[in-house]
């Protein structure tokens, strides 16, 4: 097992291959279990799934070891595991795996709740392990990039579009906790700054929970932010547009376009730009991330106080449904990733 962090919040660096197990064996954690069984000086131990459909379809695409509990992959020895499971199940997987000194990661969004989330999030710091949160669009190269080009830019507006057809795989939540999540987070990340403003229209079109959901917020910064997402669109689009004093920036975050509109003149002339956007599988990245945080001791790239955060505003969308509301301001630190 790898060391954990002593009571000066020091890890030791890891020896040998880190053992990493994967619970769930639906699509993303099947996903899991195939990125890390690639990943250099890691151990893919196997994946837990009860579902013994789940398990064969899991070793025939991985070619790992299946166990039916947690028990029995905890028994085989694990330093880490990743948690694709349903979401109303994080909470006492993450308890048990953290009681056992066991680093995680949990898939968006942390918890059914934010006060379980913050469970988890206290659990995991009392125990010294690293806990990151499967916020995944933050690795996608076409983010990375407008990320760099806003840097020290002064916002003005964000506005964010997430569509695509009825998942047949969600039953327990709607587009706000399923896809919006994604956007909450981004705004935040993007603009260093709380949401303190949020107007929330929803509605549920076809599916018993809500399908649609325009989110309009305002951040302590004075940044206007803007989602649109639902599950009725027949094809997938993702796109965010960024205006700044100086900037427009368009980016596909299906086709990892980003486009940078600049030198903006009084006869409405302007400039335009492709910018350069690398390839990386993003959930590649980000596991990635999440082992170099277990060996280096170094806060992940996505926090569970992070991840907390933007639960309690998409929560907090559902709660206010069409009518307005003030979300108070935070105070919490946040550690922005360049």
């Amino acid at each position: 097992m790898v060391s954990k962090g002593s009571a000066s919040g020091v890890t030791a660096e890891a020896k040998g291959a880190l053992r990493i197990g994967v619970i769930g064996a639906g699509i993303m954690g099947s996903n899991h279990a195939r990125v890390l069984a690639g990943l250099p000086d890691t151990t893919l131990v196997g994946i837990v799934d009860p579902l013994p459909e789940h398990r064969a379809r899991a070793t025939e695409f991985v070619g790992c070891r299946a166990f039916a509990t947690l028990d029995e992959l905890i028994a085989e020895g694990v330093d880490a595991v990743t948690i694709a499971a349903p979401t109303h199940l994080h909470h006492e997987i993450a308890l048990a795996c953290v009681a056992r000194n066991i680093h995680i990661l949990v898939e968006k969004p942390i918890a059914s709740s934010v006060e379980e989330g913050q469970e988890i999030v206290a659990a995991a710091r009392r125990a010294g392990v690293t806990l990151m949160v499967g916020h995944v669009e933050r690795f996608n190269p076409a983010v990375a990039a407008i990320k760099q080009a806003i840097s020290g830019e002064d916002i003005l507006s964000i506005a964010i579009t997430r569509v695509g057809p009825f998942p047949p795989r969600m039953s327990n939540v709607g587009v706000v906790i399923d896809l919006a999540v994604h956007d909450i987070d981004l705004i935040r990340w993007f603009t260093d700054s709380e949401i303190v403003e949020i107007q929330p229209q929803t509605s549920s079109a076809v599916a018993e929970r809500e399908d649609i959901a325009l989110l309009q917020f305002r951040t302590a910064s004075g940044v206007l932010a803007h989602i649109n997402t639902n599950w009725l669109t027949p094809f997938k689009a993702r796109t965010i547009h960024i205006a700044t004093r100086d900037k427009y920036l368009i980016g596909d975050l299906l086709t990892l376009q980003v486009t940078e509109c600049f030198g903006f003149q009084p006869d409405g002339s302007y400039s335009m730009r492709h910018l350069s956007v690398g390839y990386a599988e993003p959930l590649r990245s980000e596991l990635i991330a999440f082992v170099n945080a277990i060996r280096s001791g170094e806060t992940p790239a996505v926090t569970g106080e992070e991840a907390v955060a933007s639960l309690e505003i998409a929560t907090r969308c559902l709660e206010a449904r069409a009518t307005p509301a003030m979300v108070a301001q935070r105070q919490a630190p946040r550690r922005v990733v360049g």
